[in-house]
């Protein structure tokens, strides 16, 4: 039976128990006080004379009545309970024909339900929700995966024109052929890595440990540190202990990109990026700021989105793969955080990572 047939039932079935109650009333306290017996009125008492009347008598004009009254209430409970039940069950209806919209394939369909703020009214708000989230998860996921077959596919066709190249001249220097492949090939071998880190984080198949946010700082500028020389930039840290729970591989990860971007995009000559470490009473907070041009809040708000780049494209061999702070972002969402972006008057962009703090005297 469907929940509408249900509904309509139970109404009509609660409104004949309480007609059946209601006959019974009457018969318990109405009908048992009347003699079974003729009783003659006492012409002295009474105006008229006559002939009291009897049970059998009054049950015989009572039952056809009540017989009548309880078909009534079946009927008006049954059509009764129909329509109510429809009524009840428009907003379930609603969600359901949403509900087999989005199954085939049409997300951007909302409910909308008017009226009242009640139950259906809350579960057609979660629901719209749910589409709204499910359509930018999917928009972004085929965004993503264009990019990243664009991406993928431009190493490969390079590989394929150096080996179209070596095969039809066979006097081309192979040591530089080589070189050549060597760096195409790392790049695309980077570029898998990153994605497979971006799928980790987004499962968040990881363990979590406790992690300290300052060595993580440290360690990533103590690595890149040659990198920073490099480009003439200076590497400042500081902080103290920054207790937080994590990864300690994508954390490492999530410090590393961040200084890293903070060098390659930077001022050409005396350039700095300072990397700094706070608790806050709910939080751990990392934060990474450097010099470098201008940045616009509108292009500070896709630099997180994969393949996005702050200026145009270059090829040095410290470009990157275009993933660096997807993988930060996603890498904080896997750890229950939030990641600010703002750009500094003076030029450059100032990032912040919060991630849930703990306590640094918790046992392990």
């Amino acid at each position: 039976m469907s929940v509408r047939l249900k509904l309509t039932l139970s109404y009509a079935g609660f409104l004949m128990v309480a007609g059946a109650l209601l006959l019974a009333a009457v018969w318990v306290f109405l009908l048992r006080y009347v003699p079974n017996r003729a009783m003659l009125i006492n012409p002295d008492d009474r105006p008229t004379n006559g002939v009291f009347p009897i049970r059998s008598v009054l049950l015989d004009v009572f039952a056809p009545r009540a017989a009548a009254v309880m078909a009534f209430l079946l009927v008006f409970g049954l059509v009764g309970g129909w329509i109510l039940a429809g009524r009840m069950l428009a907003p379930l209806t609603r969600i359901t024909d949403a509900t087999r919209r989005a199954t085939d394939g049409s997300l951007s369909h909302r409910i909308r339900l008017p009226g009242r703020k009640d139950e259906f009214r809350e579960l057609a708000d979660a629901f719209d929700a749910m589409l709204a989230r499910l359509e930018a998860h999917v928009a972004e996921q085929q965004r993503f995966a264009a990019n990243a077959s664009h991406e993928l596919r431009t190493p490969l066709a390079i590989s394929k024109a150096l080996l179209d190249v070596a095969r039809t001249d066979p006097n081309r220097d192979a040591e530089e052929l080589i070189d050549r492949l060597h760096a195409v090939n790392t790049r695309a071998i980077d570029l898998t890595e990153a994605l497979l880190l971006l799928t980790r984080a987004n499962q968040r198949s990881f363990t979590r440990e406790h992690v300290d946010l300052s060595l993580m700082a440290e360690q990533a500028a103590e690595t890149l540190l040659p990198l920073a020389e490099k480009h003439g930039v200076t590497i400042e840290t500081s902080g103290d202990i920054t207790p937080t729970i994590g990864s300690p591989a994508l954390l490492l990860q999530l410090t590393t990109n961040l200084v890293h971007n903070a060098i390659v995009h930077n001022l050409p000559e005396k350039g700095t990026v300072s990397v700094t470490t706070s608790v806050r009473p709910d939080s751990a907070v990392l934060t990474v700021e450097n010099t470098g041009d201008h940045v616009t809040p509108q292009l500070a708000a896709t630099l997180t989105e994969p393949f996005q780049r702050g200026t145009e494209r270059i090829h040095t061999d410290h470009a990157g793969v275009g993933l660096g702070l997807a993988i930060v972002k996603t890498i904080t969402q896997a750890h229950d955080g939030t990641l600010t972006l703002t750009p500094r008057p003076s030029g450059g962009i100032r990032i912040t990572v919060e991630l849930p703090a703990t306590s640094p005297h918790t046992d392990r």
